[in-house]
């Protein structure tokens, strides 16, 4: 029987590689782990935790303003944007000690190098001259950024190097109207930056429920955000200090910064994984099967690396069941049905389960309960904002498919409403619970009004 050197040796250690490697080591697996940047993963480093806290920090100007109309006087206000960058670096740098004392505890291995597999069972460290065995290699190297192929490409900046900017610009241009586009849309608008948003599709959001998209999208334009739908970029010249970026329409921005938010790909190049016999697919990302298995019986992929969704809890979920199926003798799957997510845009989007137009697929009738209303704190606070609450609902069967939110605390909101579509609950079910007054979630168990959409005017070619 062969001998190796580790049991588990997991390459990338993110949010799904550092659990992975954690729960085996615990379940008395032999584990090691290399990563080449910084322990913790996109999320902790350089995605989700420090771009929440750049939210949170954006949000202040509009909370300051907001308090004048219950009656505080805010005068002198000052931002300064190497402390609040310098603070979430510190909390960055916690959380990457925090990681990294979680896999000592556990008794993990750690090399900090790259590592690429020379065949299905031996490891390369790139600072080592020896190799690494393993019985079964975890692959967990996450995405990102994708930069668009077009002249002047070296301009762009991306989400990571927004966390790096030394100074804030006083404008920027965001290529990209997806969920990282509006978020950080929304961070440097609320932060006094001049915010111009490039879309090549007619509206932003892509494949979230079209009146998310649409109540966003105004409000964004409400608040000074430029979007300009329908462009493509064909080129990014130097201009002064700054960058003009030049559109297939013939006109062009001109802004201090340029930023891309066009999505992000499968960190999959590099490691050897084709020479060791891994199947690739589309977009480079690794092919699995329902237990996370690559082509090569072996080699296990989980997170941002495999085309499934991109969220650190989904990442998390997979090295767990796949740590209770390899070692703890317990097979365990991860179920994708009714995942929340959220857009820590302003205002903040929570949505969970499918959208009107993805039910009127599948189903032979829709019901359609929503509301868009003035919060209450905006009724004294004066901002101009509206709140959209929707619920689709099988009509046949009652189940409630989706629940989208727009709107103050529309994560925290959703969050437990996913709760309930996950265990089936009906229209009527919602109904029958008592409404918490007054807030503004009571209206999920409020709304008793089928939408129906405007009949068409006579004449137009609507009704014709």
């Amino acid at each position: 029987m062969a001998q190796y050197d580790y049991d588990l040796f997991v390459i990338g250690a993110g949010s799904g590689g550092v659990r992975a490697a954690r729960l085996a080591a615990e379940l008395g697996a032999h584990v090691g782990i290399a990563e080449d940047y910084r322990i913790g993963g996109t999320c902790v480093i350089r995605g989700c935790v420090p771009k929440k806290l750049l939210v949170y920090g954006s949000r202040y100007a509009g909370e300051f303003e907001d308090a004048r109309g219950f009656g505080w006087t805010c005068e002198a206000l000052r931002f300064d944007w190497p402390t609040l960058i310098h603070n979430v670096r510190r909390e960055v740098d916690r959380l990457n000690g925090a990681y990294t004392r979680t896999l000592e505890k556990a008794g993990v291995d750690r090399f900090l190098t790259r590592a690429s597999l020379l065949d299905r069972h031996t490891v390369k460290l790139a600072e080592r001259d020896e190799t690494i065995s393993a019985k079964t290699i975890l692959i967990a190297t996450g995405s990102h950024p994708f930069i668009p192929d077009v002249p002047g490409k070296e301009y762009f900046i991306t989400s990571n190097e927004c966390f790096e900017l030394e100074e804030l610009p006083k404008s920027i241009a965001i290529v990209g109207a997806g969920y990282i586009g509006m978020e950080f849309a929304s961070i440097f608008a609320g932060l006094g930056v001049t915010v111009t948003v490039l879309h090549r599709g007619d509206q932003i959001l892509r494949d979230f429920d079209d009146d998310l998209r649409d109540g966003l999208a105004a409000a964004l334009r409400n608040r000074g955000v430029g979007l300009r739908m329908n462009a493509d970029v064909a080129s990014i010249e130097k201009e002064g200090d700054g960058v003009r970026i030049n559109l297939k329409q013939g006109d062009c921005v001109i802004a201090d910064l340029v930023m891309a938010a066009t999505g992000r790909l499968p960190s999959t190049m590099g490691f050897g994984l084709r020479e060791a016999g891994v199947e690739l697919g589309w977009n480079g990302h690794i092919v699995v099967d329902e237990n996370s298995k690559s082509s090569v019986d072996n080699i296990y992929a989980v997170g941002d690396v495999t085309d499934r969704m991109q969220l650190t809890p989904v990442a998390i979920s997979e090295a767990t069941a796949l740590a209770e199926t390899l070692f703890n003798d317990t097979p365990t799957s991860v179920d994708y049905g009714f995942i929340p997510t959220a857009v820590f845009s302003e205002p903040e989007i929570g949505t969970v389960g499918f959208t009107e137009q993805k039910a009127r697929d599948m189903c032979r009738m829709v019901d359609i309960y929503k509301n868009s209303f003035k919060p209450l704190r905006a009724t004294v606070s004066g901002r101009d904002e509206k709140m959209l609450m929707k619920l689709v609902v099988d009509g046949e069967t009652d189940k409630v498919l989706g629940c989208h939110v727009l709107g103050h605390d529309a994560a925290e909101i959703v969050q437990m409403a996913a709760v309930a579509l996950k265990l089936g609950a009906t229209k009527a079910q919602f109904d029958a619970t008592m409404a918490l007054h007054p807030t503004a979630a009571e209206e999920l168990v409020t709304m008793r009004q089928r939408w129906e959409p405007p009949a068409p005017i006579a004449g137009s070619d609507a009704a014709a």
